[in-house]
């Protein structure tokens, strides 16, 4: 793993702050709930800390929030350069409208169908899939925050039939989805359901972001590169795509009923 001047930072403060407060790395690691050799990783840069661990080492040393701070910091130098600007746009919107054909939105991926996403090509070595792992977990922290945003995801069926990382991660990805849209209020998933046929979704998948003032802008993901457009016109069509998308989805409560029979599949 490249040791990046953020990543360094962080293992410096961490081993200053256990220092003054006089604990070794297995004291540290028994008050976070973490392991030690993770503790150990993290203080020679050979791992990555998670949003969590940075939060959970903040209340132990009292730091107002000093580890999260930077740890968010190294999250956007691992980002790919197209993506950051969008995961900018992504943690400030007041509303998302996400369609996704192929597979689970990151947003809402567990952390092993995550790692069969990234792995599962076989183009980034181990530490470059634990690195995306890390981040795009770190980005569904919009689902927990006091005030998350509306949230509203379109699934074509058949990602719930794509066996991504074998019968045991599917089962606990479908169950989480459908955990997700019970308990959290904002968000809403949809299906569309196999009988559909055609559809306007089939062209590819597209989210579209409402920020806190403005106008809406729409985001288009591929593999090494990503598209953010704001043209009015343009996002008047992609809105006019989405709606006419979710005129064919089932309704939140169907949808989450159909998750929850096929994840009784994967078994």
């Amino acid at each position: 793993m490249d040791r990046s001047p953020m990543l360094e930072h962080f293992a410096e403060e961490l081993r200053l702050a256990r220092a003054a407060a006089g604990m070794t790395q297995a004291m540290l690691a028994e008050a976070i709930n973490y392991s030690q050799p993770m503790v150990t990783k993290i203080e020679t840069c050979e791992r990555r800390p998670s949003l969590d661990f940075a939060r959970r080492c903040d209340r132990v040393f009292d730091t107002d929030g000093r580890f999260a701070r930077i740890q968010k910091r190294i999250s956007q130098e691992i980002l790919v350069q197209y993506f950051r600007e969008w995961a900018g746009v992504e943690q400030e919107a007041k509303a998302l409208r996400s369609f996704q054909p192929t597979y689970v939105p990151g947003l809402l991926q567990t952390e092993a169908y995550a790692r069969a996403v990234f792995s599962g090509p076989g183009l980034l070595a181990a530490e470059q899939v634990e690195e995306q792992v890390t981040t795009r977990l770190d980005r569904q922290e919009i689902l927990t925050r006091p005030k998350p945003p509306l949230l509203a995801f379109v699934l074509d069926e058949y990602v719930l039939r794509r066996p991504i990382g074998g019968m045991a991660v599917m089962r606990e990805q479908l169950l989480h989805l459908v955990k997700v849209g019970t308990s959290v209020p904002q968000v809403k998933i949809h299906l569309v359901p196999a009988s559909a046929g055609a559809y306007a979704g089939l062209d590819g998948p597209f989210v579209l972001a409402t920020p806190p003032s403005g106008e809406p802008v729409v985001f288009f993901e591929g593999h090494w590169h990503g598209q953010m457009d704001d043209r009015p016109e343009f996002v008047n069509h992609m809105i006019d795509v989405w709606e006419t998308i979710r005129s064919v989805a089932l309704p939140h409560q169907q949808s989450l009923d159909l998750i929850a029979e096929v994840a009784e599949t994967w078994t």
